[in-house]
């Protein structure tokens, strides 16, 4: 009787024995989360890395040998032979400027790709390419297709680059007689061309699939001619006599 006296009171015996809940202001305060780990390190299932960040080492600067050649020779030298009053009048090489052209790169833009490849192996720099700036029907180029390459050198690699031209790529050219003396430009500039770019050392001859030509322009702050050929010379170009 007492059990259906409950049930009509809608109580259960169950529920009664369970402690009352607590109200929404006496709930218990969270945990705290747990901190992440910082980027470098790793959770509680892996380990913590071992590896520290390794700092990059600077480049080891080395001076060209030409250009301390230039600063304890070449430039007594030509204040003597011209009668400068300033040694900072004495000519200087300014920059050289490597130029690709490859015509065949019209129909095949991946021969101007690997012309500018082996440009960065001889000068030790990246080289650009270069596009027409201008269409000509003619030989069926359009603004904007890829014709050569360039590079600029100036400084360490550019007293660099002209050692290695002297000393080892002009001897490697066939047929060399020396160099034209009469290719000034008459601003102290002075332009050469090279039939073969596998005359220098970097580029494999076996490996190599074509062969292009390069004009070569050292730029010199000379104001005459005879000023700019008389710093090349310095400097062992070899002209013709």
């Amino acid at each position: 009787m007492a059990d259906k006296k409950d049930k009509a009171e809608g109580k259960n015996p169950e529920k009664a024995d369970r402690a009352p809940k607590p109200d929404q202001g006496e709930k218990a305060a969270k945990a705290p989360k747990a901190a992440k780990p910082a980027k470098g390190e790793k959770g509680e299932k892996g380990e913590a890395s071992d590896k520290a960040p390794v700092a990059r080492q600077p480049e080891e600067r080395v001076t060209p040998r030409l250009k301390t050649y230039f600063e304890d020779v070449i430039r007594a030298k030509l204040t003597k032979e011209f009668g400068y009053k300033n040694r900072m009048e004495v000519p200087v090489l300014e920059k050289v400027v490597i130029n690709m052209g490859i015509g065949e790169g019209v129909n095949d833009r991946k021969k101007v790709e690997q012309a500018a490849t082996d440009l960065a192996l001889i000068a030790g720099q990246k080289a650009v390419i270069t596009k027409a700036r201008k269409s000509i029907a003619t030989f069926k180029v359009r603004d904007g297709q890829p014709i050569g390459c360039k590079v600029t050198l100036r400084k360490a690699r550019m007293y660099e680059f002209i050692d290695r031209l002297v000393n080892i790529g002009l001897p490697r050219v066939r047929d060399f007689r020396g160099l034209n003396p009469k290719s000034f430009d008459g601003g102290g500039n002075y332009t050469l061309g090279i039939k073969e770019h596998i005359v220098f050392p970097e580029i494999d001859y076996d490996k190599a699939t074509d062969v292009w030509g390069m004009d070569i322009t050292v730029c010199t702050s000379a104001k005459s001619d005879a000023e700019a050929r008389a710093l090349l010379t310095a400097f062992n170009f070899p002209f013709r006599q």
